[in-house]
């Protein structure tokens, strides 16, 4: 990454000077304002120094997923230039909004970063690099057919000529752009498609980068807020009297649903705020609990008549006449994304009527947006500094709640910058959840135990109608909550998916990877009907993948890899899941053992990808093991349960993250067969609770249909 500051000269410096410095990290432009150089920007993704040095600016927060690397390694391949002396810089908000939006979406989720954005980087990419070889053939004098780039040096073939890239910079940026472009094949990559070197990890090591909660600037304020502990709930009334005798306060900023006390540390502030007599209108869902909205979810499961979701022949028809039907309810909780870096914003309402804001976020749109709306203030008045996350998962995406509370809080101390930074038990209590949903699937199976009918109902509250309802389907279905059912992948003849949509009080939003519950329930329910029909779990999804499928093909790649079927460790058992999503197929198998007293060991993580191309292969395989550890807190303790209408786990001590001592071996195995473009943030984490509840049935002969594990007896049955 580009920054003239590290993280640890910005915290020295800023402690001690006067304005403007924030300008001096706003990272896009860092290339722009090196003192003494001529940096030029050949086209709005790439920007060439005089020494061949070469920024590359992604509009695609990065938050550990690998988005900088990848993306510049696309536009590096199509510039060919030096790799060696390519680095990565944030692309402004700011600049896409007054450029007519030259970089695209800024949105980062649903594994889209590269996926979505390929095409386009690697045509900047070929554009500038037709620019560079334009201008070193008009200095020649001579045809551009008859020039060359490489490595960042256009060569006359003929007379031998050579120009440096920094060299013809200036003179490329003042050419036409070329309407066509040609993209290289995949197959003749030079830069991508290798395990080339994260650019952010050497800074990230050093501690360099500057991420929401580092944020100083002079004269800061502090803020700790604390939000109606029910959802949906006000303030009502609130006593101050107590908190701005304290030490430090500079004020109490009282809004409908939040009450924020800001003073010149964050600690005092947080004392502060404890010290606030608030009295909150609960909005009539103080007596909620989680008991209450699971009987929510199963009254939609009983309603006579719901929304189709997908209806392929008759399986009313075909369940009745199946030889044999196998049914079962499974379900799972709310979900937080628990961020280690928690929801920040810091805002500076400057004379002149304009706003600055800095904030991690996954969405540097959004968060413009939001931060307009709370300031009522015209965009164009509006600059986001997008900063490093400490975690997104979907929580700093659409959501941008954090950022409209911070502005909020420093329009009411205008001239003087304020960062609100929430305390964990806020994250914890404030989220927007993976939805609890509860699903009840019956299957009807022919004499040979062949599935011929399958009827799934889910209950589960909407993403989408909460935060994009622009995005719902026909009868309200959303497909977050349907999909794994509504886009099966296994060819089944008769398929009937019902939707009840049962929203509740508690806000739901994007977990990572959007109705991965479903996975569970999907792949848990085909290994139930594997073993009733007495067959081999492998063997009886293979039947159902007709050949050519590429959930065929990850999965006879993941058996192999696995030795499935082979022999296992003493006291060793297996488990497989199959999944399709955000562009790639995945499967998986897990190896674990259970002791006499019921502990689970997760040994051994085999899963197989194929995302079509694959752009850095260390990346991929590195967020294939994210997504173990991400989703492995979630089988085994994880959940959020609702107590008196609000959330009652506060913090890491009873909402526990895995340790380093149960992180499993993790081997992945890319089957990248091109042709498309799959995503890799994701996908991993779909087949993890099925292959790891599979391999513990195996193991204890115990069938879990819900999750935690922490709640089942998992001595062998």
């Amino acid at each position: 990454m580009s920054t003239k500051l590290s993280r640890r000269d910005f915290l020295k410096v800023s402690a001690a000077v006067g304005g403007g410095l924030a300008l001096e990290f706003s990272f896009p432009w860092a290339a722009r304002a090196a003192a003494g150089q001529a940096a030029t920007e050949v086209n709005a993704w790439i920007v060439i120094h005089p020494d061949d040095r070469v920024v590359i600016r992604i509009a695609r927060s990065e938050m550990g997923q690998g988005t900088f690397t990848a993306l510049a390694q696309l536009v590096a391949e199509e510039l060919d230039c030096d790799w060696a002396k390519v680095s990565a810089e944030f692309a402004s908000p700011n600049e896409n909004l007054r450029r007519n939006r030259v970089w695209g979406s800024m949105s980062t989720g649903g594994s889209m970063g590269v996926r979505t954005s390929q095409d386009y980087v690697r045509r900047a990419g070929a554009g500038a690099r037709g620019l560079l070889v334009a201008a070193a053939a008009a200095r020649w004098g001579v045809p551009a057919s008859e020039c060359a780039a490489e490595k960042g040096v256009v060569t006359h073939r003929p007379s031998g000529k050579k120009l440096r890239y920094g060299e013809l910079a200036a003179a490329a940026a003042k050419l036409t752009p070329p309407k066509d472009v040609k993209l290289r094949d995949p197959k003749d990559w030079k830069i991508a498609g290798k395990p080339l070197h994260r650019l952010d990890i050497p800074d990230k090591v050093l501690g360099k980068p500057v991420f929401g909660v580092d944020v100083a600037l002079p004269g800061l304020l502090h803020a700790s807020i604390a939000q109606c502990p029910v959802f949906g709930g006000s303030v009502k009334n609130v006593d101050a009297a107590e908190a701005l005798k304290m030490r430090g306060v500079k004020k109490v900023v009282r809004e409908k649903d939040f009450v924020a006390v800001v003073a010149d540390g964050w600690w005092r502030a947080d004392e502060a705020l404890k010290k606030l007599k608030i009295e909150w209108d609960e909005a009539g869902h103080g007596r909620i609990d989680s008991a209450a909205i699971a009987a929510m979810l199963r009254e939609g499961l009983a309603a006579a008549s719901l929304p189709l979701a997908r209806n392929v022949g008759d399986a009313p028809a075909a369940l009745a006449a199946a030889a044999k039907t196998i049914e079962a309810e499974y379900a799972s909780p709310y979900l937080n994304h628990a961020t280690l870096e928690p929801q920040t914003c810091t805002a500076w309402f400057k004379s002149g009527g304009t706003l600055e804001v800095w904030t991690s976020t996954q969405d540097g749109e959004a968060s413009l947006a939001a931060a307009a709306e709370a300031a009522g203030l015209p965009p164009e008045k509006v600059e986001v500094h997008k900063m490093m996350l400490g975690g997104g998962f979907g929580r700093r995406g659409a959501p941008q709640d954090f950022v409209r509370q911070g502005v909020l809080i420093a329009k009411a101390l205008p001239g003087v910058p304020v960062k609100l930074m929430w305390s964990r038990e806020e994250d914890m209590q404030h989220g927007f959840y993976r939805p609890a949903s509860i699903v009840r699937m019956k299957a009807g199976l022919d004499a040979k135990g062949n599935l011929v009918a399958i009827h799934t109902k889910i209950a589960c509250p909407s993403i989408l109608e909460v935060l994009l309802p622009r995005l719902l389907g026909r009868d309200g279905i959303d497909f977050t909550a349907v999909r794994f059912f509504s886009d099966l992948c296994y060819a089944v003849p008769h398929q009937r998916v019902e939707y009840a949509k049962r929203n509740g009080h508690v806000p739901v939003g994007f977990w990572r990877a959007p109705g991965q519950q479903n996975g569970f329930y999907r792949e848990c329910f085909i290994d139930e009907l594997a073993v009733a029909a007495g067959r081999d779990p492998v063997d009886y999804r293979l039947a159902m993948l007709p050949a050519g499928d590429k959930n065929r093909l990850v999965l006879e790649a993941v058996a192999k890899a696995a030795n499935w079927g082979g022999p296992l460790p003493a006291g060793a058992h297996r488990g497989v899941a199959v999944a399709d999503g955000f562009g790639s197929f995945t499967a998986m198998v897990a190896e674990v053992s259970v002791s006499a007293e019921g502990t689970l060991k997760v040994h051994r993580i085999v899963v197989a990808i194929d995302s079509g191309h694959v752009v850095n292969p260390d990346t991929c395989r590195a967020q294939a093991e994210s997504n173990v550890v991400y989703g492995l807190g979630t089988i085994l303790y994880q959940e959020n349960t609702v107590k008196n209408g609000r959330i009652a786990e506060t913090n890491f001590r009873n909402f526990r993250l895995p340790q380093i001592s149960e992180m499993p071996k993790v081997e992945t195995v890319l089957v990248p067969t091109g042709g498309f473009w799959g995503g890799h943030g994701e996908p991993a984490i779909l087949p993890l609770a099925p292959a790891v509840c599979n391999a513990l049935f195996a193991a204890t002969g115990r069938r879990i249909r819900s999750l935690p594990l922490k709640h089942h007896d998992l001595r062998k049955a």
